[in-house]
């Protein structure tokens, strides 16, 4: 490998791990600054630059779709996202980014396995059914029934038969989502066979996420071509007026996440909720009441 191409693929694996660690920082930034805690870290001053635009833009978007929540539980809207991609190319860490600050009682995610023996002989969407939101929520799908047209007929889990007769099912299936007053919004997250193959390495080395690996996503890396044939034409027969696709360019995945989060929210007239001023109550104290101990043996050790 020439000395270019090792630096630069030196350099990626770099940006890897720190994206892991910055998904920490996102969390320990809730109570201070992203100045105070980029200030802790070490690293060169063009990539700590870049970092901080990324938190602050984040944290920036979060706070809307804070107030998007409030306007979907408020006006009682029923919102569905689909997130679809190959394996690797950053849905997760999009989807775990847009839930971060929000409530699971309103925003929730679903990530079906696969069909079971019963569920393999049902109407093909009647297990996504009961997943489906209700007025004032949002759920976004982790893969979606459009398994059917990626993994399921790449791996020849299904027929062809049966990969028509969803392209034929699939648009009327969503229009009549629509028609009954939910919003349909999919994104498919699109990266490079380098960038997989290099996604696909800092999982193998990093014990952290070599459970994100399984057989199927190493069998996936060999069929690239084939995912890449069934991606083209589940696009083309399945991009409707009524729910289009939206493609995300995901190679880097910072850019990704802001890039979807923000054209997620240019997707709805909402506008901040105002809600009635909070004032805490002052505790209540009885000269009765006397606090029992506890036990020292049920104390978790203090180890740290």
């Amino acid at each position: 490998m020439q000395s270019e191409e090792r630096q630069a693929l030196v350099r990626r694996i770099s940006e890897e791990l720190i994206d892991g660690l910055d998904e920490e920082l996102e969390l320990e930034i809730e109570d201070r600054t992203a100045d105070d805690v980029l200030a802790l870290e070490a690293g060169e001053d063009t990539q700590r630059a870049e970092r901080l635009v990324y938190f602050r833009e984040l944290f920036r978007l979060q706070r809307e779709l804070v107030k998007l929540q409030d306007w979907v539980q408020e006006s009682r809207q029923k919102v569905v996202i689909l997130f679809e991609g190959r394996d690797a190319a950053g849905k997760g860490g999009a989807i775990k980014r847009i839930t971060q600050r929000l409530n699971p009682r309103v925003c929730r995610t679903v990530a079906l396995p696969a069909p079971n023996d019963r569920e393999r002989t049902q109407w093909y969407f009647q297990r996504y059914v009961p997943h489906l939101p209700a007025a004032g929520e949002i759920v976004l799908f982790d893969r979606s029934w459009y398994n059917r047209a990626g993994v399921e007929r790449v791996m020849g889990f299904c027929s062809e038969d049966d990969v028509e007769e969803f392209f034929r099912s699939v648009p009327e299936f969503e229009r009549m989502l629509v028609r009954s007053g939910i919003r349909v919004i999919k994104y498919w997250f699109s990266i490079t066979d380098d960038e997989q193959h290099l996604r696909f390495l800092s999982r193998i080395h990093d014990p952290l996420k070599q459970w994100k690996l399984s057989p199927m996503d190493l069998e996936s890396r060999r069929r690239w071509e084939d995912y890449t044939k069934a991606k083209e034409a589940m696009l083309e027969r399945t991009h409707i007026a009524e729910a289009p696709w939206w493609v995300v360019q995901a190679v880097d995945k910072k850019r990704a996440r802001l890039n979807c989060i923000a054209h997620l929210l240019e997707q709805f007239p909402y506008h901040e909720v105002l809600r009635p001023l909070v004032e805490l109550p002052p505790r209540e104290r009885h000269d009765d009441y006397i606090r029992q101990p506890v036990p020292a043996d049920m104390f978790v050790p203090e180890r740290y």
